[in-house]
């Protein structure tokens, strides 16, 4: 009886693998992307290396353009080239507008508030209308000008006044970049704060570029093994206190009238709004200003200048253009770009291809099922657009891996999000709202260092990178500046 019972369980679990496997192969087919097979658990996180964009570039190599991965239990889809991109970004731009829920835009976001993390829905349209009315609009940007000639032209005094002696360029561009969007944003007081700022600064954009374990894997959020979550609550405060400061200080008069804090605090329970405007809300969009602004311009300028310095005959030309263009006797205005200074244009585009500070494109999430270049693509996918792997296309780009500013002269080539083998400041809708500003920034910050200084090395070059948000030079560079234009115009 015992072995007949044996025998029995055997042949039912046999049958019911049989049926299974009948019925499984019955399923119509998914037609997923393809990827690599997934751990239990972890799925495929252990393929994530220091440098992320970088893994990712490499297994499409293996995958293909559009590839899906898991992380954890969730599906990830990576776009590796501008034919991708552009399904994303703008054939199912609607599908793909919104942000994934994870522990950055939580913590160091006022609870998903800013441009950054908030969710496609009313509240982000009309954080971002508001972006354009009191921000980046022309009349606000002309108007901001005059901060942003004073700025710059303090900038190039310091360094003129150092000639000689080895510069650290990064803290110098960091310096100039948050001067300037704090007195356009918050006004010109509280620069007592700027070293103080500069470290939130760097550590937001570093924590909201990781990729934390607890996002991925729930059930493990409660220990936060990285440690991540601990210091995105230790920054908030931080960064919480500095908003609170600022706003009471806008509040009890005591700082001026016409800047952007100014502007949103009166918005604050206007009933007019479609959606309400709390106090929590204006400090999540101050730090997007703060933060957007400080930090991306001085990374593309940098990175620029990492480039250029490997190549001498880019320097040659640029300042060819320059002397013939500008002449010797004033500086570089933003009234010059782009027609008047093609070349310096050049290099910018050339930077941005090749050095994306956004190397992966603030993640993308599937709001409803959707079907992408023939392959079904579930709601509540997170996509990320690989510009790191996009810049080095070879279909799309001759010798991607060079630095070759030549590509771009006597073409029209558009940087705001219609060339999708170009993405500095996304596309669609969720395209970065202050793009004007920062090319205004990063392109007469570059043209001058190259008009107004003879610029040598005092190591060699590194172009090993530093994954965040934004992806930075690891190594920053020391430079001697020897100012080359008349005294007067570093007084």
């Amino acid at each position: 009886m015992e072995n007949f019972l044996i025998l029995f369980s055997i042949v039912s679990i046999a049958t019911l693998a049989f049926i299974t496997r009948i019925l499984k192969d019955r399923r119509p087919k998914q037609d997923l992307p393809p990827g690599p097979k997934p751990w239990p658990i972890i799925g495929n996180l252990n393929l994530l290396g220091s440098i992320p964009h970088q893994s990712l570039h490499h297994l499409s190599q293996k995958y293909g353009e559009i590839m899906l991965l898991k992380f954890g239990k969730f599906p990830v889809v990576i776009a590796s080239s501008p034919e991708m991109a552009r399904q994303f970004l703008k054939v199912h731009d609607a599908v793909f507008a919104s942000r994934p829920a994870l522990a950055a835009g939580k913590y160091t976001a006022y609870n998903y508030s800013d441009m950054t993390w908030a969710p496609y829905g009313p509240y982000w349209r009309q954080a971002r209308k508001i972006f354009f009315s009191e921000v980046f609009n022309a009349k606000r940007l002309e108007f901001y000008e005059r901060i942003r000639v004073e700025e710059r032209r303090n900038f190039l005094s310091r360094l003129g006044s150092l000639s000689g002696e080895p510069v650290g360029l990064r803290d110098h561009l960091y310096c100039y970049t948050q001067s300037t969007i704090c007195r356009m944003i918050i006004g010109d007081k509280y620069m007592s704060k700027s070293d103080e700022l500069q470290e939130m600064v760097d550590e937001w954009f570093l924590l909201n570029g990781v990729f934390n374990i607890g996002d991925w894997i729930p059930w493990l959020s409660f220990f936060d093994l990285q440690g991540y979550v601990k210091k995105m609550k230790a920054l908030h405060k931080k960064l919480d206190s500095f908003h609170n400061f600022v706003i009471e200080d806008h509040l009890a008069g005591r700082a001026a009238e016409n800047d952007v804090v100014h502007a949103l605090l009166q918005m604050v329970d206007d009933p007019n709004l479609g959606v309400q405007l709390t106090r929590d809300c204006v400090k999540a969009l101050i730090q997007d200003l703060l933060v957007g602004g400080t930090d991306t311009s001085a990374t593309i300028v940098e990175w620029a200048v990492h480039e250029i310095l490997r190549q001498p005959r880019i320097v040659e030309k640029a300042k060819e253009e320059l002397d013939r263009v500008i002449g010797r006797k004033r500086w570089v205005e933003e009234n010059d770009f782009p027609s008047h200074l093609p070349y310096i244009d050049a290099i910018v585009m050339e930077t941005c291809r090749l050095h994306p500070v956004g190397t992966l494109l603030g993640p993308h999430y599937a709001t409803q099922d959707c079907n992408v270049a023939g392959y079904n693509i579930s709601k509540g996918t997170t996509v990320l657009i690989n510009a790191w792997s996009i810049g080095r296309d070879p279909d799309s780009w001759a010798e991607p891996e060079a630095f070759l500013p030549e590509r771009f002269v006597g073409k029209e080539t558009d940087m705001l999000g219609s060339n999708f083998g170009l993405l500095p400041f996304g596309s669609g809708r969720r395209r970065c709202p202050g793009h004007n500003l920062g090319l205004k920034l990063v392109r007469t910050t570059l043209a001058n260092l190259l008009h107004g200084f003879e610029l040598k090395l005092v190591e060699d070059v590194s172009m090993e990178e530093e994954y965040g948000l934004t992806t930075h030079p690891k190594h920053p560079l020391n430079i001697i500046m020897k100012p080359t234009l008349p005294p007067y115009l570093y007084s």
